[in-house]
């Protein structure tokens, strides 16, 4: 396949997608999308695949039972960012985990600890939907991390806003970073 080089800005009346050609089969795989709008996702579980979700922002609604994201499996350079798009701090769990043990986090997220000094102010949904968090520096602030070698799964514990960054290393991985804001810290573990 040929390279092309642009020397000025590249513009799409759509989206740019990022593919990759299997040189033996000549199939394509699309790895991520650029361009489209957020994709809302529903209060329910959900199976994210690359074509739908890769490269947009995921909106998380307030959910009314604990729910669980599952991420397919890795190609390098897939990217998920969700966010929460409710408007209060839930009292079920989000769970994201990938396709199995053997694909796995790198990083961690900060827990923001809603029983301290923080504030989540939330919007009132006539104009905005989240909200924004104000982080007391005396508060019991932690970093979460993966242990990076097995940890496949996210809990986010009664969590409030969010935003959980998740970007494919290669076929096997994936890194992980963003910040939960809750009562309860965010855990990793193996499925």
């Amino acid at each position: 396949m040929a390279t092309t080089t642009f020397s000025g800005p590249v513009r799409s009346e759509s989206t740019v997608k990022t593919v990759s050609k299997n040189s033996t089969t000549g199939v394509i795989t699309e790895i991520i999308t650029m361009g489209d709008s957020p994709v809302a996702l529903g209060d329910e579980n959900k199976t994210l695949d690359a074509s739908t979700h890769s490269g947009r922002v995921l909106a998380v609604p307030a959910i009314g039972g604990n729910r669980t994201i599952t991420l397919p499996a890795p190609v390098a350079g897939q990217t998920y960012k969700l966010i929460y798009a409710g408007a209060a701090e839930e009292t079920e769990n989000l769970i994201i985990v990938t396709p199995g043990n053997s694909n796995f986090f790198l990083g961690g997220i900060v827990h923001l600890d809603s029983n301290a000094d923080n504030v989540s102010v939330y919007s009132d949904s006539n104009f905005f939907l989240g909200g924004i968090v104000h982080l007391d520096s005396n508060a019991d602030n932690v970093s979460v991390y993966s242990d990076g070698n097995s940890n496949s799964k996210l809990t986010l514990t009664d969590t409030g806003l969010f935003e959980i960054n998740i970007v494919a290393k290669d076929s096997t991985n994936y890194y992980i970073w963003g910040y939960a804001e809750g009562a309860d810290a965010p855990a990793f573990a193996d499925q």
